[in-house]
C-alpha cells in the first residue's frame, strides 16, 4: 500500500499556488470543491485566507516530493 502525501499539485489543477488542488488530491475529491469551500471559509472570517497562506508556504511542491 502506497503512503500518501500532502504536497502542492502542479498542471491542470493548479490556479494560484496549487494548495487546494493539492488537498483535493490527498482526499480524492473535485478541486472545485475544495476551492469553494476554502472560498467559504475565507468569507466567514478570514481563516481560509490565512490557512491557505501557511499550506502555500509550509507544503512541497508535488515535482520537490517525486
Amino acid at each position: 500500500m502506497e503512503k500518501k502525501r500532502l504536497y502542492k499539485t502542479e498542471g491542470n489543477d493548479k490556479k494560484l499556488c496549487g494548495v487546494c488542488g493539492g488537498v483535493a488530491e490527498y482526499f480524492d475529491v473535485d478541486p472545485t470543491l475544495v476551492r469553494i469551500g476554502w472560498g467559504i471559509a475565507t468569507l466567514l472570517g478570514s481563516v481560509g485566507f490565512w490557512a491557505y497562506v501557511i499550506c502555500a508556504i509550509a507544503m512541497p511542491a508535488k515535482s520537490k516530493v517525486m
